[in-house]
This record gives C-alpha cells, sequence and structure tokens, in this order.
C-alpha cells in the first residue's frame, strides 16, 4: 500500500477562480476530500468521480462534525493510504483550525503539507479597491478574533490596538462587534473612524458597507449582518466606493 498524505488546502474566500493552482491541482488528485462549510462548492466539481467526499462543515454553533472527529478522519484516510485534502475556506493558517489538526497529524506520525489560500481579508479589500497597508495611513496590521470559545470571555488587547494606529481586521465578529467597537472607542479609537463590513465575499450575495465604529451597532441591526462577515477598521477604508 502506498503511503498516505494529508494536504490542509486554502480554497480561498468564495470565488472559485481564488484558489492556487497548486491547491486546484491537489484536489484533482485527491483520493478523500474533506471540506468546511465555506468552500465554494464548484470546487468539489474539480475532484475525480471516484473521490470521497465528506462535509465537515461548521458554523457559529452548529457542528456537523467534532474537531476531534475531523482529525481522527484525516489520520484514518492517510492511514490506509489514501491522498486526502483538507479544503478550508480563504488560508487554513488565518484562524482555520490547522493547528489542531497538523497536532494530529504529527502526533499519528502522518505526513501533511499546507498549500496556503487567498484570505477574506484581502480578498474584501481587493474588492473595495483599497489597500489594507496604505503606505499614508497604515503602517501596521492587526488581524483578530471576535469568536470566543464557549462561555469564555474576549479578552483583547484594545489599548495596544489602538495605540498601533493602523489598520485592525476582525474575523469571526458578527455576534461581538458592537462589543469590540465599544471597546475600542473606550480605550481612545475616535468614534468616526471608519468600518468596511464584508459580507459573504466572494459568493453571490456579497455586501460592502461602509459606517464608523459609532454606527457599526446600528448598521449591524438595520442590515442583517450574518456570518460570514468580517470587520476592517481604519482610516485605510475611507475611500471605499
Amino acid at each position: 500500500m502506498s503511503r498516505g498524505k494529508v494536504y490542509i488546502v486554502g480554497a480561498g474566500p468564495g470565488d472559485p477562480e481564488l484558489i492556487t493552482l497548486k491547491g486546484l491541482r491537489i484536489l484533482k488528485e485527491a483520493d478523500v476530500v474533506l471540506y468546511d462549510n465555506l468552500v465554494p462548492k464548484e470546487l468539489l466539481g474539480f475532484a475525480k468521480e471516484d473521490a470521497e467526499l465528506i462535509y465537515v462543515g461548521k458554523a457559529s454553533g452548529r457542528h456537523t462534525v467534532s474537531q476531534q472527529r475531523i482529525n481522527e478522519l484525516l489520520v484514518e484516510k492517510a492511514k490506509q493510504g489514501k491522498h486526502v485534502v483538507r479544503l478550508k475556506g480563504g488560508d487554513p493558517l488565518i484562524f482555520g483550525r490547522a493547528s489542531e489538526e497538523m497536532r494530529a497529524l504529527r502526533e499519528a506520525s502522518v505526513d501533511f503539507e499546507i498549500v496556503p489560500g487567498v484570505t477574506a481579508a484581502s480578498a474584501a479589500c481587493a474588492r473595495a479597491k483599497v489597500s489594507l497597508t496604505s503606505r499614508d495611513c497604515a503602517s501596521v496590521l492587526s488581524f483578530i478574533t471576535g469568536h470566543r470559545r464557549g462561555k469564555e470571555p474576549l479578552n483583547l488587547p484594545y489599548r495596544e490596538l489602538v495605540g498601533l494606529d493602523g489598520t485592525i481586521v476582525v474575523y469571526m465578529g458578527v455576534s461581538t462587534c458592537e462589543q469590540i467597537a465599544a471597546n475600542l472607542v473606550k480605550n481612545g479609537m475616535p468614534e468616526d473612524t471608519p468600518v468596511l463590513v464584508a459580507c459573504s465575499i466572494g459568493l453571490e450575495n456579497e455586501r460592502l458597507i461602509v459606517t464608523t465604529l459609532s454606527e457599526l451597532p446600528v448598521v449591524k441591526e438595520r442590515e442583517g449582518i450574518e456570518p460570514p462577515a468580517l470587520f476592517i477598521i481604519g482610516r485605510v477604508t475611507k475611500g471605499c466606493s
């Protein structure tokens, strides 16, 4: 039996054309594909006709398959001598739980490779035609998560983030964006700091909404903002069209 291997592949943020050439090649060669909720369904059409497709998607508060079971499946399929693709939305190394899967594979002595993908923040700014790191107003870029595990408090270094005076991108922050905005203002960020809300980037229902920190809670309610969405905070978003 040939030796199995796992490829953790970033599928990009929703537009199927944003997967890398390497990621697409490996997907076409896979024996097994474990794919997430946000993976473009069109990409699955590139898998081999006899490839085993396993949906392991997770949405906020709704886990079809536990992370532990995903880890077990990766190990099991690879040890059967199969080439396994773990297909994740965006970039697997940015808030994608890849660290937990890599740990499980290392502990099981399973060979694996990471294929990076386009992360949602890059795609959102490309769509809005603004730069995350404009030389004029943002020499620092911070990626943070608004997701809390269970009932754990959301502990973020708000004072430090404000002091950096750069661009802040909040992933998985729909349920906590009001709290994050209030704490940024409390720690010195101006209330009129612009915010780009990027909803369903790369999908048919994509929306780009420009607001401010103080107006963010109102806009969230009025526009019915739901995941997947991210928030880009900072002066770089002032020129969004």
